[in-house]
């Protein structure tokens, strides 16, 4: 039976997968527990609610979270014999949007939340707006930067999305993992004294990429300063994208060492042996 802790509907601004349909297709596909953790992204993105249609009008829009959560409540209780359905956002958070972040948490009640960096100083990176005009060095290192003050300043969160993902959208190929692995360190140390975790996202076969996401490299380090707090979501966007390729990643997993994938309820993990 599989967990997937990292799936998107259409609340988030890249997909247009009904909620319905999502946890139709998952309970087809025999999943046991799913988390849906759609898109917010301060800084680049608005909240729909309370604006006038003149103020959404050409913008990129965050969650309508009133009609989110009262959507998961209605889905909970018609399929409860036949999936499990909790309650999560994906923060897309940069240091300069953790006060909005703070508010946010306080407004409904979350089983889960992802904390990703998905752009710095509102540049994104899968149109190279973030790396345009530096060396390859420079946005990775600021990549990295920027994680770690966000991990350090902002607390409401369960694990850390895809911490390396600046590599998936590094047009000069791969930067050798030794020279951020002092950085990347440093992140994980935070994340592990907090009680925090990390995902595996399998999002990484979709996107062709060589390695896991995070790459193995970074799954090893996790867990030799001893993480053990780790989900795995296929960061599904459409239909064909839900649990794909766990069974492999799942045994990868083992194989390094973890014991366990988890699954939260107010915020909590859950262990489950693998």
């Amino acid at each position: 039976m599989f967990y997937d802790y990292h799936v998107h509907t259409y609340y988030s601004d890249d997909s247009e997968y009904p909620m319905e349909n999502v946890i139709i297709d998952a309970i087809e596909l025999g999943v046991k527990e799913i988390c849906i953790t759609d898109h917010v992204d301060y800084g680049i993105k608005i909240d729909p609610e309370g604006k006038t249609e003149e103020e959404l009008a050409d913008k990129i829009l965050n969650v309508n979270y009133s009609s989110y959560v009262r959507e998961i409540a209605q889905l909970k209780e018609r399929f409860q014999n036949q999936i499990c359905i909790k309650q999560g956002l994906e923060f897309g958070v940069q240091s300069r949007t953790i006060p909005e972040f703070e508010e946010l948490y306080k407004r409904y009640p979350w089983d889960f939340i992802i904390l990703s960096c998905h752009q710095v100083e509102n540049k994104e990176f899968w149109n190279q707006n973030f790396q345009k005009g530096k060396t390859q060095k420079e946005y990775n290192e600021r990549y990295y930067e920027e994680l770690l003050v966000a991990v350090k300043r902002y607390k409401n969160y369960s694990v850390l999305g895809h911490p390396d993902l600046i590599s998936r959208y590094d047009l000069q190929g791969n930067y050798p993992f030794e020279l951020v692995r002092d950085k990347v360190e440093e992140i994980l140390r935070v994340v592990i004294a907090d009680g925090k975790g990390i995902e595996i996202n399998t999002s990484s076969f979709r996107y062709g990429l060589k390695d896991l996401t995070p790459s193995r490299d970074i799954l090893k380090l996790y867990r030799e300063l001893g993480g053990e707090i780790l989900t795995i979501g296929s960061d599904s966007h459409k239909p064909g994208q839900l649990v794909s390729h766990f069974e492999e990643v799942l045994q990868e997993v083992k194989e390094i060492g973890f014991e366990a994938i988890c699954t939260f309820e107010n915020m909590k993990p859950i262990f489950h042996k693998i």
